[in-house]
């Protein structure tokens, strides 16, 4: 697999990784004690966010993956890109003002449906070709 590609998954998952860091220095800036998962809407949006970005990496990951395999990696891995630069814009505005969270959710959503409709039609392909 294309290297490139499995750098752009890793950032990914290190996207999500920033994610959970801010929840938990989010707990200690507005005392919010484990297990509890409510308290300051500021502390509740940067758990929004954390879950969101944990409910749309396994279709990147696997739409990332799919892509690579049937269609480009060097394609993929820039789709891969744009979804990351999406997620933290979607993060960062979401953190600041939910109304303004948008412009970065249609960005991730439209890199991630390229990728799983990418990946799709590929393996779709392959299969017909009998590969």
């Amino acid at each position: 697999m294309d290297a490139l590609v499995m750098l752009v998954a890793i950032a990914g998952v290190g996207l999500y990784g920033w994610t959970g860091f801010r929840v938990g220095r989010g707990r200690y800036k507005y005392g919010v004690h484990a297990p509890a998962m409510t308290g300051s809407p500021e502390f509740e949006r940067l758990v929004r966010v954390q879950m969101n970005t944990l409910e749309w990496l396994p279709m990147f990951l696997v739409g990332l993956w799919a892509f690579a395999v049937t269609v480009e990696p060097r394609i993929a891995a820039a789709i891969g890109a744009v979804w990351i630069l999406g997620r933290f814009l979607y993060a960062t505005s979401y953190a600041r003002d939910p109304a303004k969270r948008a412009p970065g959710f249609l960005i991730q959503a439209a890199a991630c449906a390229i990728l799983l409709l990418g990946g799709g039609i590929g393996a779709g392909l392959r299969l017909l070709n009998g590969g």
